[in-house]
């Protein structure tokens, strides 16, 4: 694991969104496409809103999330909108969003159509992934109830947890597809979860999963 720390962060936000524009030009350059995988929630917003504004060949980018809620798109607990509010706009309005959630009672049911639209996008280009402050991340939760399958390499790319914590039942990335992404960078802020990523390093993957992902991963964070 490869640790970064930022005076603040706003300056981190910045920075690693001209990261992820690096990475992901050098990959249109070399092979004419991208993929670029995201979470959720707000604190990747000011990312999103500079990734949008960056000139590069979006229209070969395919990007999607690491995970999602399983509720309808115009939910304001759906991360897909936050995408289409905050990413998927100016510039990056080109790009193709590979969808994480169709409409269905339960995740189970679409699960294997929305694998299909992945699969074609793997290896990712550039995973961008949060952590929780209980050490979670995508929605590989601590006490999910397919969690010890969901961090094999057997796994499926996308399974259905269920978790107390998560609220909703979610549809994720498994470990597998997480930890084979090109680049990896982990985005965190707060004393916290500065604390609780220490900790996850002397823990398990069942105890901590984002354990699962730290060997290759980039970390940055700022207070």
């Amino acid at each position: 694991m490869k640790f970064v720390e930022y005076p603040d962060r706003e300056f981190l936000m910045l920075k690693l969104a001209d990261v992820i524009a690096g990475e992901l030009a050098d990959f249109l350059r070399r092979e004419g496409r991208a993929s670029l995988c995201v979470p959720g929630g707000t604190t990747p917003g000011p990312i999103f809103d500079t990734l949008s504004g960056v000139d590069i060949d979006w229209a070969n980018v395919a990007v999607f999330l690491n995970d999602e809620r399983w509720v309808p798109e115009d939910s304001p607990r759906s991360n897909t909108r936050l995408l289409r509010e905050r990413l998927l706009v100016g510039r990056a309005a080109a790009a193709q969003l590979v969808p994480l959630y169709a409409p269905a009672d339960q995740p189970e049911d679409r699960l294997a159509e929305l694998a299909e639209g992945i699969a074609p996008h793997l290896p990712i280009s550039v995973l961008l992934l949060g952590m929780g402050a209980d050490m979670h991340t995508a929605s590989l939760f601590p006490g999910a109830d397919r969690l010890e399958e969901a961090l094999t390499d057997s796994a499926p790319t996308l399974m259905a947890l269920r978790a107390d914590a998560a609220g909703e039942p979610r549809i994720t990335l498994t470990a597998g597809p997480l930890r084979a992404a090109m680049n990896i960078h982990i985005l965190i802020t707060g004393a916290e979860k500065r604390v609780a990523l220490e900790k996850a390093q002397h823990l398990t993957p069942a105890e901590a999963p984002v354990k699962a992902i730290l060997a290759n991963a980039t970390v940055h964070w700022a207070e």
